[in-house]
């Protein structure tokens, strides 16, 4: 059993993702409950307006344009993934059919899932000659094929008795299989282009992201579990620790590198776009996979990160060998950042961050692109906002770690927004400047697989009932499975419950290192000090006073060392 009893004594995620799955209030005793029901059926109609829409007008293609009714082949960037039984001279996915599945599921809509299942096993077939993303095929069709396998041949019985043998999994595993030459270079790290029939072409380009590479892990460790191949977790594997053996001496990474030298390209980076998902990869595989080798690399990243790119609530990006700032941005993919925050348990950073995210969504009506922060205002060129889910994705987390009602209320202003900018009779549309909200003909999938799926978890949780998930980057649930970690992390094991042993070895530890909930963390169950975030190290006095630095310890917020001043009192004099 993966879950303990004793709360001081579990990783700090673990303690989240108990209080989200095992503790759902009953709709007698929730004062928000009738709501909650108003919400989430408008939200489910969102999801049907979008998803039948795209059945009408794009189906089989990859993603539909709600305002001429018609269809584009999005995946032409991710390889134009040809269908059985169709004309030659088709190009289509059904990328967004893939994508919805999950959300299909977690909506309950047996009969349609059942559908959207049988079809891709008749029809959808990977021997083609595409050049597609590497990154953005994993996460998008390899994590939903993996995801709807799982939700296929588990416990509720979704599909007809009989009709379903495992098709989606041979297909990952087609997939998978197709993606290996990928990672055939000098470090082990993979090109972000990959061609499905001839594998990499003649003078590919060699420069992929942070993310690009450091974000494969779940979708391909989970496809080894579930086929017994180790190929591919292995392959994902020895990207991610040579990217790791790449940091600075800060515990920073860069944006972009050359996979075959092994060299940095964009020295600055921050918490979104290029790198966003390789912290989130970090902490959510030590969740699924049990190693703590992920854990040991997710602490220090973390804590860089919040001591180089954070200011105030903000984050800025910065140079990774100086730790210097770039570039004073807010961009829309940081506001997954809250939500990662709360898996371990870092409940204050997170609802800081998050009202300022949620500050500007109101300003604009929705979350622009981009926004420079030194000069309060849009970024000339990407002022567009294409329906993407990191603002639902973190209330739903924050939601379920606190039960602040106040969550909710975020919730339905997203949900009201949508509806009013973006709703039109063909489905919903990217919006092209926030300041006009002129209006640009695409849906993209993640709408159906995450936004919606986000914000209808925020008022009806109950396929979350007695089941613990990790959710990937793209929002395809996977199940936290005893089975599925080689061995139990230390903190599981009874015998480890008191592992800190030293009153004085406590007091110089951080909540994170010591893997037990801060103080400032809902249903903390712990008899520590007070430790007010995961990398707060009390000072040696409660009074602050100092003879040398070692009677300091590290911020609550910066997670910046504090010094002693001459005067004898602890601060951070050298920030």
């Amino acid at each position: 059993m993966l879950l303990g009893k004793r709360w001081a004594s579990l990783l700090i995620f673990m303690l989240i993702f108990s209080t989200f799955y095992s503790q759902i209030s009953s709709s007698k005793s929730d004062p928000y409950a009738a709501k909650k029901k108003r919400m989430s059926q408008k939200v489910r109609q969102m999801f049907y307006h979008a998803y039948d829409n795209y059945m009408t007008y794009a189906f089989p293609h990859d993603e539909l344009k709600p305002l001429t009714k018609s269809f584009t082949n999005s995946l032409s960037e991710l390889g134009n993934l040809k269908l059985e039984r169709l004309p030659q001279e088709y190009n289509g996915s059904a990328l967004t059919l893939i994508e919805s599945l999950s959300s299909l599921a977690i909506l309950g809509n047996n009969t349609e899932f059942e559908k959207g299942v049988l079809w891709l096993s008749e029809n959808l077939t990977f021997d083609v000659d595409a050049r597609i993303n590497l990154f953005e095929c994993n996460i998008r069709v390899l994590g939903g094929l993996v995801s709807a396998h799982i939700l296929a041949t588990d416990s509720t019985n979704r599909l007809t008795k009989g009709t379903y043998s495992n098709q989606l999994l041979v297909l990952a595993e087609e997939l998978g299989r197709r993606f290996l030459p990928a990672f055939d270079t000098p470090t082990g790290l993979p090109y972000a282009w990959i061609n499905l029939k001839h594998g990499v072409m003649e003078n590919e380009i060699t420069e992929t992201s942070t993310s690009g590479c450091g974000s494969l892990i779940l979708e391909m460790g989970a496809l080894s579990h579930l086929t017994g191949d180790p190929r591919f977790e292995s392959a994902a594997l020895r990207a991610l620790r040579k990217l790791w053996s790449m940091r600075s001496s800060l515990n920073l990474v860069g944006t972009t590198l050359d996979v075959e030298t092994g060299e940095w390209i964009e020295f600055s980076s921050g918490i979104g776009a290029g790198v966003d998902s390789f912290y989130e990869y970090l902490v959510k595989a030590h969740i699924l996979f049990g190693r703590d080798e992920f854990w040991r690399m997710f602490q220090p990243a973390y804590t860089a990160v919040q001591k180089y790119f954070r200011h105030g609530p903000w984050y800025h990006e910065a140079d990774m060998r100086t730790g210097r700032a770039t570039y004073w941005q807010l961009t829309s993919l940081q506001a997954f950042w809250p939500g990662l925050q709360v898996l371990v348990g870092d409940i204050t950073a997170a609802n800081s961050s998050h009202r300022e995210f949620f500050y500007v969504w109101q300003k604009f009506g929705v979350i622009p692109e981009r926004y420079l922060l030194d000069h309060q205002m849009l970024h000339p060129t990407e002022k567009y906002y294409p329906l993407r889910p990191e603002l639902a994705e973190s209330t739903f987390y924050l939601y379920q770690a606190t039960k602040d009602p106040w969550y909710l209320q975020v919730g339905e202003s997203i949900v009201d927004s949508i509806n009013l900018h973006t709703r039109v009779e063909g489905g919903f549309a990217s919006i092209r400047d926030v300041t006009t909200m002129e209006l640009e003909d695409h849906q993209h999938s993640f709408f159906l697989a995450e936004t919606c799926k986000y914000l209808y978890l925020l008022f009806d949780d109950s396929f979350l009932v007695n089941r613990n998930y990790v959710f990937t980057t793209e929002g395809h649930p996977l199940p936290i499975l005893s089975s599925w970690h080689e061995r139990l992390p230390e903190a599981y094991i009874p015998s480890n419950w008191t592992s800190v042993k030293s009153e004085e070895r406590r007091k110089r530890a951080s909540a994170m290192s010591q893997r037990i909930c801060p103080a400032t963390s809902p249903n903390c169950r712990n008899d520590h000090e007070q430790l007010e975030s995961v990398c707060h190290i009390p000072d040696t006095r409660a009074d602050y006073r100092c003879l040398t630095d070692d009677d300091c310890g590290v911020d609550s917020m910066s997670c910046r060392r504090r010094s002693c001043s001459m005067a004898g009192y602890c601060g951070l004099w050298l920030s």
